[in-house]
């Protein structure tokens, strides 16, 4: 389904346009204030652990003092699992602490703090609003290479979600889009009401990314990779660097970073979603 794509990421390697990774939603703005209001710190702790508190919910010690969340909360996540790999993270940091890096820790205390103080109707109806401007909904009239390239790769994961959902969602040249039943964003409405809250903040974390509800679903539905999507987000600026060139090292840093927070987004929607414990720690305390 990629070969276009796949031609053009050889010839050009990986990246993305600062305006690909910007979030768009207020929600989104707090995340990432979370992780960069303090851009870097050096790093003040030597082992990082993670223990069952009340309720069977999980902490993040570090040396044994508890990890708290910016709105000054305890640090807590629904699982084994989450808090591993939040654990990991802050493990994974050297001699500098660079927040900006952590995302699935940023996703975590979104979750807790939930700083725009949002139910879970509001962050569905957040996200259905993508679906109204979605990336491969809109499609150009010229020039014919790119009208060809959309076609070719975006119609696939198109069809693919509406015989997945049996949904219509169409596509369009028009600037006001395509015009999106109601019927179709009452299936999406439904689906999306059944994860719970933490999976929406990752699930519109990874909307909000991609601008595009189908290739998001597409990853958690494990249809797409995460870099198949990457590149299917951002096909008309990796058609126009294919004419024009592009500044490598900024196009390689923005594709690195965009599969970044994609995939910790993903992540972050599936660990949160697991109910079982992990049986092998993957860390020691």
């Amino acid at each position: 389904m990629l070969r276009s794509l796949v031609k053009l990421q050889s010839q050009f390697g990986s990246a993305l346009s600062l305006s690909k990774v910007c979030p768009r939603s207020q929600h989104l703005r707090f995340a990432l204030k979370y992780s960069t209001a303090t851009a870097e710190r050096k790093r003040f702790y030597q082992d990082v652990s993670i223990s069952q508190g009340e309720g069977g919910v999980f902490e993040v010690n570090l040396d044994r003092r508890k990890l708290k969340t910016p709105g000054g909360k305890l640090f807590t996540v629904p699982n084994e699992a989450l808090a591993i790999a939040v654990a990991t993270e802050w493990d994974a940091q050297r001699d500098t602490l660079k927040f900006y890096t952590m995302h699935l820790t940023t996703l975590c205390n979104t979750a807790l703090d939930n700083p725009t103080e949002r139910n879970k109707d509001q962050m569905i109806n957040a996200a259905l609003k993508f679906l109204e401007t979605d990336t491969v909904c809109y499609r150009v009239e010229d020039p014919h290479g790119l009208v060809e390239l959309q076609k070719n790769e975006w119609d696939p994961v198109l069809h693919w979600i509406e015989n997945r959902y049996d949904v219509t969602i169409g596509s369009s040249s028009s600037i006001l889009g395509p015009d999106i039943p109601e019927s179709t964003k009452d299936t999406f409405r439904q689906h999306l009401n059944s994860y719970n809250f933490w999976s929406l903040t990752g699930l519109e974390y990874v909307i909000t990314q991609l601008k595009s509800v189908v290739l998001a679903m597409g990853i958690i539905d494990r249809h797409l990779s995460v870099e198949q999507a990457v590149l299917l987000s951002r096909l008309e600026e990796e058609y126009q660097i294919r004419r024009w060139g592009n500044v490598e090292w900024a196009h390689d840093y923005d594709m690195y970073e965009l599969r970044a927070r994609t995939a910790a987004g993903a992540l972050f929607v599936h660990l949160s979603s697991e109910s079982s414990t992990v049986k092998r720690k993957l860390l020691q305390d």
